[in-house]
C-alpha cells in the first residue's frame, strides 16, 4: 500500500500526459482572443469605410485585387493600432466592465505576444498600403502612430483626447481616396471631414453611457465643470458637429462625385443625426444617449453607400 501511495504522483503525471489535448478548444480560444485584440467588429467598420471611399473615388473599372490589398492592409494596420492600444491600457482595462475580459487585461495573453503581433501586422499592413502610393502608406502609418501613441496616453490627461483621436479615426476614408486617386484631393478631404465630425456625437453618446466605467479607470475624457461632468457642453458639441454634416454632405455633389439622390439622402441622414443630437443636448439621459449612439452606427455607412450607389446609377 505504501508503495502504491508513493507511486501515485507518478501515476497521476502519466495519466495527465496520456490525456488527449483539446486542440480544437485551445485554437478556438486563441482565435477569440485575437478577435478581441484587433477589435474585430470595430476593425471591419474601419475597413468598410476605406473600401467604400475607394469605390466612390476610383475612376474607371474597379480592380478587385487592389480592393483586396486595400482591405487587408487597412485591417492589419488597424489591428496593430488596436493591439498596441490594449498593451498600453491593459492595467486600466482590468478596471472597466466592458474591457476586463480582453486577452491582455485578463492575463490570457502575454504582452510580448501582443507586441510581436502588432509589429508583424503593422509591417505587413503598411507594406500593402505602400503598393498603392506613398500618400496611402504615410496616412496609414500616421493613423497607427497617432492612435496608439498620442490618443491613447492623452485619454488619461484631457478631454482634448477626443478631438485628437478623431483624426486617426477619420483617416480611413482619406486612405481609401488616396489609394484610388494617388494624391490628396478635395473629395478625400471632404470625406475625412465627414468622418471626423461624425465621431463627436458618436463618442459623446458612448461617453455618457460608459461614464462610470471611464471614471473608474481614471480616464479624463468627459469635460468637467465644478467637479461634475459638463453634459450640456458635451451635448452642444455633439449637436454642432451633426449640424455641420448637413452642408458638408452637399459638397460631393458639387465636386462631381455624386448625384441628386445621394445629395438628398445625405442631407436627410445628417438632419436625422442632428435631431438625435438635439434630444441628447436638451435632456442628457440614458434613453437619449442610446438613441444617438444607435443612430450613429448607421449614419456613416449609409451615407457612404448612398454616394457609391448614386455613382453606379
Amino acid at each position: 500500500m505504501n508503495n502504491l501511495r508513493q507511486a501515485s504522483p507518478y501515476v497521476k503525471e502519466q495519466a495527465e500526459m496520456e490525456r488527449p489535448l483539446d486542440i480544437s478548444g485551445s485554437f478556438g480560444s486563441k482565435v477569440k482572443d485575437y478577435k478581441l485584440l484587433v477589435k474585430l467588429r470595430l476593425n471591419l467598420t474601419v475597413v468598410f469605410s476605406s473600401v467604400v471611399a475607394y469605390l466612390i473615388a476610383v475612376q474607371g473599372a474597379v480592380n478587385p485585387v487592389a480592393l483586396i490589398i486595400l482591405a487587408l492592409g487597412g485591417f492589419l494596420v488597424t489591428g496593430a493600432a488596436n493591439a498596441l492600444n490594449q498593451v498600453l491600457e491593459k492595467d486600466y482595462d482590468r478596471m472597466m466592465k466592458r474591457t476586463a475580459d480582453r486577452p491582455l487585461a485578463s492575463g490570457r495573453m502575454k504582452t510580448s505576444e501582443a507586441v510581436m503581433s502588432a509589429g508583424f501586422m503593422s509591417l505587413i499592413g503598411i507594406s500593402l498600403l505602400a503598393l498603392f502610393n506613398p500618400w496611402t502608406a504615410f496616412l496609414g502609418t500616421f493613423a497607427l502612430v497617432s492612435y496608439a501613441f498620442v490618443y491613447t496616453p492623452m485619454k488619461r490627461v484631457s478631454p482634448d483626447a477626443v478631438t485628437i483621436g478623431a483624426v486617426p479615426g477619420a483617416l480611413p476614408t482619406l486612405i481609401g481616396c488616396t489609394a484610388a486617386q494617388g494624391e490628396l484631393t478635395w473629395f478625400g478631404v471632404v470625406l475625412f471631414g465627414m468622418q471626423f465630425l461624425w465621431q463627436f456625437p458618436h463618442f459623446w453618446s458612448i461617453g455618457y453611457l460608459g461614464y462610470e466605467d471611464y471614471q473608474r479607470a481614471g480616464y479624463q475624457l468627459v469635460p468637467q465643470k465644478n467637479g461634475q461632468p459638463a453634459w450640456a457642453r458635451v451635448g452642444l458639441q455633439a449637436l454642432a458637429a451633426s449640424l455641420a454634416l448637413i452642408p458638408l454632405g452637399i459638397l460631393p455633389y458639387y465636386l462631381g462625385y455624386s448625384g441628386w439622390v445621394s445629395l438628398i439622402l445625405a442631407g436627410i441622414l445628417a438632419a436625422g443625426y442632428a435631431v438625435f443630437a438635439w434630444r441628447f443636448y436638451r435632456m442628457p439621459a440614458r434613453k437619449t444617449a442610446l438613441g444617438l449612439m444607435f443612430y450613429s452606427f448607421g449614419y456613416m455607412p449609409f451615407t457612404l453607400l448612398a454616394f457609391w450607389l448614386d455613382k453606379l446609377g
